[in-house]
């Protein structure tokens, strides 16, 4: 412990000097900015800084580049929250109480919460990377693509059981999730699957069209077809600030969604949208009213906002200490690193602890900078709302637009963002929950590309699942959740055309 805090105090010598300091407030600057965007994320906004390091210092380049890829994390918030649009995936279910706040009111309670949350799971994201990185790196090392596809299908039944609503609903539309991501190459064989000679969904259906329709467009269209006029918000000083009640249910949430976020993080995959989404389940199923969910419950904010945040942290330890990407977007930095001549990995922390450390406590710096630079903003961002809807709701759906076309520069993407926004104000009229579709999507490519390995890896037997423990497990806890959740429908007598919305004839 005593040399931990001896690397942690070079780790600040570094990341305290002006320059550095200087590029971790850009990095979160331009990462907020970019969250903010509909259709760009993370990912965009690294990319389009990569050639900008080529010059620098590879201790400041690796700041800059962490700074913008956590400031994305949290910027993506302010949308979901204001106008129900998910700046990058791993905001949609903030989206669901967020803008659920705003229309009660509370919007910048919520913005406040998740700061605050943001900033203690990015904090406590970067003590368990600084303790724990070898050690649960190396466990991580253990699942192969058998685990892989247990976890995510158990990670599947895990969310559909902790929806707190009907279960067929929430699997119907989570298959109609992994169906859209089936669209596309097939990356085993090469052939192209259910494109109707399209060539631009050679690549598959792209997650910012779906999530943008089907949140941001669809809500439009609801309020345009409302009877009564939209009421314009004229939010107050003292509406700016949590009250004491918010500020006592959010604790549990924050500290929930850090640990599962971070833990959920270190496995590669799109851990940051995965972990939003468990943690909203998990607070849905253990609150006293599950009810006030869906209908602007502040822990449906600060579960989901801390635990995304926390994964960002998590996939730096792999990334750092074995040298694995489990995302693109460490990926893009790792090549970031190597273009400096550094090679990460184990020896890293060995052969350049002023690399490995500054970067850790250019984290803890960087917590601070977000919170600095968003805390006090919160008012600003409300004052969007100011702006009446006959205004509002044109530039809303102009920057859907053009954020979504900007992503990769297809009119096939917007074509695909309007659908979506067609489909999803059917599915809300009929009372279905569209954020399993999100993670459908995301999830199919790979739930097939693991379940194929694995099965290439036995010849075609589907045992091998039987015979690796960690994922006999995991199959079998998603077979007890599944038993449990259509209990009601077996025992009871339950009539199964009322869990879908129809009525009995």
């Amino acid at each position: 412990m005593a040399e931990t805090f001896q690397n942690l105090l070079l780790g600040f010598s570094v990341a305290l000097q002006p320059s550095i300091l200087v590029y971790a407030f850009v990095g979160c600057l331009v990462g907020t900015l970019v969250g903010m965007m509909p259709g760009l994320g993370p990912l965009a906004g690294i990319s389009l800084l990569l050639p900008a390091t080529f010059g620098l210092n590879p201790i400041i380049a690796v700041v800059l580049l962490a700074g913008v890829y956590y400031g994305a994390m949290y910027g993506g918030s302010t949308t979901s929250i204001l106008l129900s649009i998910p700046g990058e995936a791993a905001s949609v279910m903030t989206c669901v109480d967020g803008y659920a706040m705003t229309r009660n009111g509370r919007a910048g309670p919520a913005l406040a919460i998740a700061a605050i949350g943001s900033f203690i799971a990015g904090t406590l994201g970067v003590v368990g990377l600084m303790l724990l990185a070898p050690t649960l790196a190396e466990f991580a090392l253990r699942f192969g693509p058998p685990e892989y596809t247990a976890l995510l299908l158990m990670g599947l039944l895990i969310l559909a059981y902790m929806s707190g609503g009907s279960m067929l609903k929430t699997l119907a539309m989570a298959a109609f999730g992994l169906l859209l991501g089936m669209i596309g190459i097939d990356v085993m064989s090469g052939y192209t699957r259910f494109s109707f000679g399209v060539v631009e969904l050679g690549d598959g259906v792209g997650i910012v069209p779906v999530a943008v329709g089907l949140f941001g467009v669809s809500e439009i269209l609801l309020a345009a077809g409302g009877t009564a006029a939209q009421k314009v918000q004229q939010p107050k000083l003292r509406d700016l600030v949590p009250s004491r009640e918010e500020f006592r249910l959010s604790v549990g949430p924050i500290a929930r969604g850090s640990v599962l976020g971070f833990l959920i993080g270190i496995i590669p995959g799109s851990a940051h949208i995965i972990s939003s989404f468990v943690s909203y389940g998990i607070e849905r199923r253990i609150s006293r009213h599950p009810e006030r969910f869906g209908q602007g419950a502040i822990e449906g904010v600060a579960g989901p906002e801390s635990a995304n945040n926390a994964a960002a942290s998590g996939a730096f330890v792999p990334m750092l200490a074995l040298g694995i990407p489990t995302s693109p977007v460490t990926a893009v930095m790792i090549a970031a690193i190597m273009v400096h001549g550094v090679l990460p990995g184990p020896m890293l922390i060995q052969q350049q602890p002023e690399l490995f450390w500054g970067f850790v406590a250019s984290m803890y710096v960087g917590n601070v900078v977000l919170l600095i630079l968003n805390l006090p903003m919160v008012g600003l961002f409300v004052n969007l709302l100011r702006i009446p809807y006959a205004y509002l709701y044109p530039c809303i759906l102009c920057f859907c637009i053009l954020g979504t076309y900007s992503v990769s520069n297809s009119l096939v993407d917007v074509w695909i963002l309007l659908a979506m926004g067609g489909i999803g104000y059917v599915l809300r009229k009929f009372g279905y929950d569209l954020a399993p579709v999100a993670l459908g999507l995301v999830l199919a490519p790979m739930i097939e590309l693991s379940l194929r390995q694995s099965l290439a890896m036995s010849a075609g037997d589907y045992g091998i699942f039987l015979q690796r423990p960690i994922a006999t497990v995991m199959l079998a806890l998603g077979a007890i959740l599944l038993l449990f959740a259509l209990k009601p429908l077996v025992f009871k007598g339950k009539d199964w055309r009322s869990e879908v919305g129809l009525e009995k004839q």
